[in-house]
Parts: structure tokens; sequence; C-alpha cells
């Protein structure tokens, strides 16, 4: 019988293996039994991982062991990451991997005030975690110096891009010092990420743990096919009734749909059964969200994709997608928030008519077919107001044109009549 791989044949130091078996983690996941060998003999990586594979740990433990201990003033090491959430929870993760070391660590992100982190800098640190927008905010008045950095880090490379943070990226690229080793996670692999996984690394070791548009194996998904939102209301009334949904993050495509939602659920479920992320949040009220979800004060998570983006929280027992994802990597970012860590979890996906084209899509990337429930009987099915319809059909003509441009449009908007 074949001997179970551990964290010890990584021959990482004593610290690090102390902190792992307090942390409870014995035997690594595929991504980090490939890279950590790799980045501890100094190559540059490429790693393409879901979401929940334990890519953050992957390259933490031989970043932790390559810098070993706090040494002059300047970092060493920069994470750059997509969002605030993801900077807290890299750097949250990192203390706990490196608390018998003496290393120094930092977050630095928009949406708060620079003074405490310029203070902070001042006193020295190793290894920062930064969002491309704060990094350069701190880096171009001369707070912070990158020209001792060692090793270099992006993580979630594929949401940096989508976020627009390619000119920083660029500008980070011509401050950090030429000799350094350069390590890249994406979740998804397209053409952004391949440009600038070519300007980012040298001859790196590439590694796929799994193809990157497939969904977790733990997950059940399931579709509704919905006529209207009211009844995609009613539905979700009816599913939050059962109480095995007991930890449910709520998808929603816009910040308006998202508030209202978690309204409606605090007024039947009961007021504190829902907080809500989206962009218009402070830093504060996200994270006092996130958290409360996190320590079970809440039941449902409303959010954006964007908001919830970097988010792990292991013990989701439900995902539900309002609404459709226009973004169909989206949908597997949604779906692998549950199903983590060796427990199941379950995805239901609302459908509405004009959704029917890009669930097809979603489909079609993930490589499978989505079972279809009836909507159970005891959901009200709402009539379709005059408006929602003639947007459905607006946008289901978009479509068909998408397909066939020689398309001229079944959908007419009435013109108004002269007085």
């Amino acid at each position: 019988m074949e001997r179970e791989f551990s964290f010890r044949d990584f021959k990482l130091n004593k610290q690090l293996l102390s902190a792992l078996d307090e942390i409870g983690f014995s035997v690594p996941t595929e991504i980090q039994r490939k890279a950590i060998p790799v980045i501890l003999g100094g190559s540059d990586f490429l790693g393409v991982a879901q979401t929940g594979t334990g890519k953050t740990a992957a390259y933490l433990l031989p970043l932790l062991m390559k810098i070993k201990y706090a040494q002059g003033d300047l970092p060493r090491a920069l994470i750059l990451v997509p969002t605030r959430e993801l900077s807290i929870q890299v750097t949250e993760h990192m203390k706990q991997l490196a608390v018998n070391t003496d290393l120094r660590m930092l977050s630095l992100y928009g949406g708060t005030g620079m003074k405490p982190q310029v203070e902070a800098i001042t006193k020295g640190v190793d290894i920062i975690v930064a969002t491309p927008g704060r990094l350069m905010d701190l880096y171009l008045p001369g707070h912070l110096h990158l020209k001792k950095i060692e090793i270099f880090v992006m993580d979630e490379a594929e949401r940096l891009l989508d976020m627009g943070f390619k000119p920083q990226i660029n500008r980070i690229l011509e401050v950090v010092p030429r000799k350094r080793q350069n390590l890249l996670f994406t979740a998804t692999w397209n053409e952004k990420v391949s440009q600038i996984a070519d300007d980012f690394l040298k001859l790196p070791v590439e590694v796929r743990v799994s193809p990157e548009v497939k969904t977790a194996g733990s997950v059940s998904q399931a579709v509704y096919f919905v006529p209207n939102i009211k009844t995609k209301i009613n539905l979700l009334d009816s599913l939050l009734r059962d109480e095995s949904l007991s930890k449910v993050m709520i998808f929603c495509k816009t910040k308006a749909v998202a508030t209202n939602i978690s309204k409606y659920i605090e007024r039947k479920q009961g007021e504190g059964s829902a907080r809500v992320i989206h962009g218009n949040k402070d830093q504060n009220a996200r994270l006092s969200a996130i958290n409360a979800f996190r320590n079970n004060k809440v039941r449902c998570l409303v959010a954006t994709d964007v908001a919830a983006r970097g988010i792990d929280i292991e013990d989701v027992s439900h995902v539900i997608n309002f609404d459709v994802p226009l973004v169909y990597e989206d949908y597997v970012h949604r779906i692998g928030r549950t199903g983590r860590a060796m427990r199941t979890g379950d995805s239901i996906t609302f459908c509405a008519p004009h959704d029917e084209y890009h669930l097809k899509k979603i489909q079609k990337l993930i490589g499978q077919k989505i079972p279809v429930l009836e909507i159970p009987e005891e959901v009200t099915l709402e009539e379709t107001s005059f408006e929602e319809k003639q947007d459905m059909l607006r946008r289901i003509d978009e479509q068909r044109r998408r397909e066939d441009p020689e398309f001229k449009g079944a959908f007419h908007p009435k013109k108004k009549k002269k007085r």
C-alpha cells in the first residue's frame, strides 16, 4: 500500500510544521504537492487551480521557507491580489502559518486611510500582500520601496486583469528588481492571462491540477427555470424554509438586486438572518458582514461577484445563483464557495427565459449538463409584467444577433402614440 504524502516530505522547517500541526493540516492537496517543491527549488511557477484547492498555502509555505526570518526594513516578498478581502484573508492565513517566526507581514488595500499603513511600513516589513491601486498609491510618493523584492506572487491573475489592473501591474513590473522569483496563480486560462504570464514569468514550471473550467465534483448542481423575478423571490422564500440550507451564499448580478434580496430575507426570515456585500459597502461594513457569516451569526450572505471574489469560508452548505452570471467563469467561482475541504455542497441556479442562452454557454464551458428541477407546487408562479417581458425579448434578440449577425430581430418596441 502506497504511503500517504505529508507536509514533512517537503523538508519544511520545524516552525512551519508545528504551525501546520496546530491548524490541523497534515496531507497536502494536489496543487501543494506539485507547487511547493518547484517553488522551493527557485523556479518561476504558473499554477492553474480552482478556488478551494489549497493554492494559497501552495505558495505561502515555500515563500515563508525562503524568506525565513525578519531582516532589514524593506519588503522582500510581494503578493499582489485583486480585492481588499483577499488581501486580508491571505495575510491572516500567512499569520497562522508564520506564528512561530518573527516575520513581519502587512496587508495593503484601499477603502481605508493610508496613514496607518504608512506608519506600519516605516516600522519595517518582510512580506506585503497588496491590491495594485493601493500599492502604487504608497509607492509613488515614496512611502514604500520595492527594490529588495525577491519573490513576487500574482494571485487570482484572471481577476486582476478583469478588474482593469493591467496598467498598474505593468508599472509594478518596471520598478521591482529584475532578479526575482515569480509565481502566478489563476483559476481560469485565457488570452489575457497568457499575455501577462509571458511578460511576468521566465521559463516557468506550469502545473494545472484540473481542467480550469471544470466544477468541483463535491458540489451537486441543479437549475430551476423561472419565468420572472417575482417567481424567483417566491422560490427563494420556499427554499429557505428548509433548515438543511444552513449556511447560504446568494449571488446577484447587481448591487440593487443584492440589497433588495437581503432586505427581503430579513423581512421573511427575521432580522439578522442575512447580510449583503457589494461595491458600495465601505470596508468595515463588508468585513463585518463576512465575519458574521463566517462565524454563523447570519444564515445568508447576499453578494455580487466582484464583492465576493476571494472570500474563503469553508462550511457553506448551499450556493444560490439568484441570477445567471454573464461572465461564465464566475459560475465556477460562485459554486466553488461550497463543497470545500472534503465536504459536499449544493448549488442551485435560477434561470429566467433571457438567461437560457447564458446557461447553455456555462454548460458548454464546464462540460456537463446541469440537472433541471421542477418548481415546487407550493411556489406561486407570478405573471410577468409587460416591462419585464419587453426587457426579456430585447435581451433575447441581442443574444440571437451575437449568433447570427443577419438576424433582424423579433422585438420591435412600441412607438409612442401621437397626441
